[in-house]
């Protein structure tokens, strides 16, 4: 339950908190909020001063029918921003958030620590290797198809049996191409209905049985603010509500917006 960050070895005995910094202007949440280097700094600085680990930054909006960019927009986008907060914040660890294995390497070469890819390898069939190559942790998550196609692929013979199946697979990829350091995001709301988001965060324990730190990416998302018939904004609560659970099935990383709530959840758990 460690992991190796640019020479840091983290401990994930006890649960870590993973921020989120969007750099796109059409994530579902806080898309196109921070777009000024004085913004991306501030919020940035935020998330590490209430507790963040890592820091997660994303160039691809993966959201349901989400627009198709660029390899090269995607890098315009990522790397000015890697740069800036990699000098600002010399001792941060910076998790890349993509599926591309072109973008995962300037990334790192530019000083990231991490790699997050929404399509465990099935988008770019280079991405394991050049994981491999790098030497540093992979975030494996489970999807179907891709954000343009994923929420018609809900059809499962058995939900739970099919993630572990899944996760037995690709663990087995990535070993083969040297990857040491594996963390499975069971992929909350990628190609699954609501439904099946709520039976998989009631049974996701179930993914222990691959003896590998867990992540959770619950926060704001829909099937949160679609069940409360609330907004995206208003969906807070709601968050940490289901965060609380996924640290009761085993979560050792939350992925959040919102890092002071998700630590009261980790501190709060803790005493159980």
């Amino acid at each position: 339950m460690t992991i190796n960050c640019n020479g840091k070895l983290i401990s994930l005995e006890s649960p870590k908190i993973m921020g989120i910094l969007n750099l796109t202007p059409d994530s579902f949440f806080d898309g196109g909020k921070y777009k000024k280097e004085k913004e991306i700094l501030q919020q940035t600085e935020k998330m590490l001063q209430e507790g963040a680990f890592c820091i997660d930054v994303g160039a691809y909006s993966s959201k349901p029918n989400a627009k198709n960019v660029s390899t090269e927009e995607e890098l315009q986008r990522l790397l000015p921003i890697v740069q800036l907060l990699t000098q600002e914040f010399p001792d941060i660890i910076l998790s890349i958030d993509t599926f591309r294995s072109e973008v995962a390497k300037s990334a790192i070469d530019n000083g990231a620590a991490m790699i997050n890819d929404i399509s465990g390898g099935n988008l770019d069939e280079q991405m394991m290797k050049t994981v491999g190559e790098l030497k540093v942790p992979y975030i494996l998550m489970h999807m179907r198809g891709n954000p343009q196609t994923m929420q018609s692929l809900t059809q499962y013979d058995d939900l739970l049996q099919d993630l572990v199946y899944y996760f037995s697979e690709k663990v087995a990829q990535a070993r083969s191409f040297g990857i040491n350091d594996i963390i499975l995001d069971p992929g909350f709301g990628f190609a699954k209905t609501t439904h099946q988001n709520f039976e998989l965060l009631k049974n996701m324990k179930i993914l222990e049985v691959l003896e590998l730190p867990l992540l959770a990416g619950l926060s704001r998302k829909s099937m949160i603010y679609k069940t409360l018939d609330i907004s995206a904004k208003e969906a807070l609560n709601g968050t940490s509500v289901l965060n609380v659970l996924a640290l009761q099935q085993g979560a050792k990383i939350l992925r959040v917006h919102d890092v002071k709530e998700a630590r009261e959840c980790i501190q709060l758990v803790a005493q159980l």
